[in-house]
């Protein structure tokens, strides 16, 4: 199984005038296209995952090397322990944390200011499979997120988390600006905060 794969060749674009291609207009994606089709689905896109052990710059760090605003934290046995996304890492919270356990910034670790598994939502891929893309768009307004987890419910009462919708891929898949949904305070210390900026 160890095949040799030989290089392409490749032509030089010197001299040439090239254009970006357009997007095939009977393939872009509407609010009534199935939504499967803007879910990343961690089957075939490994997901950005992060130890919540992992000191708060590096997270941030992660999130601009992989181009996203969104990591699942799990542990050595890959189990999910919550989700950090970049309004955790740079809204107030870290610094809410930091000054409630009379640390540092640079002391913080993503569980400190992780949202927990038990307080995160998801809809079950059983509804995805028969929504369209403006359901998924409605429940992000609602939910006043920049993304949405999908659940895949295995035996034994476990679950997988099987993947995600992110507001700003939909609209870049919608050809709408950006963006659709703002991030909403959720709990009291979120509201709290925003409130006292």
């Amino acid at each position: 199984m160890n095949r040799e794969f030989e290089p392409l060749p490749q032509a030089r674009l010197a001299g040439l005038h090239c254009e970006v291609a357009r997007t095939d207009e009977s393939r872009r994606v509407s609010a009534s296209s199935p939504a499967v089709e803007v879910m990343t689905d961690f089957t075939r896109v490994p997901a950005a995952t992060i130890s919540g052990e992992t000191p708060l710059d590096d997270a941030n760090r992660a999130m601009l090397l992989r181009g996203v605003r969104l990591l699942l934290v799990s542990d050595a046995r890959h189990l999910v322990r919550g989700v950090i996304t970049v309004a955790d890492l740079l809204g107030e919270r870290p610094v809410h944390t930091a000054r409630d356990r009379g640390v540092t910034l640079g002391e913080l670790t993503v569980d400190s200011v992780m949202t927990p598994l038990e307080k995160t939502e998801a809809v079950e891929l059983g509804e995805i499979m028969r929504a369209d893309v403006g359901h998924i768009v409605a429940t992000l307004r609602r939910s006043g997120r920049q993304h949405l987890l999908v659940l895949e419910r295995e035996e034994g009462g476990r679950g997988l988390i099987r993947g995600i919708f992110s507001a700003s891929q939909i609209a870049r898949q919608l050809g709408e600006p950006q963006p659709m949904i703002t991030e909403i305070a959720r709990t009291f210390a979120e509201i709290e905060a925003a409130i006292a900026a």
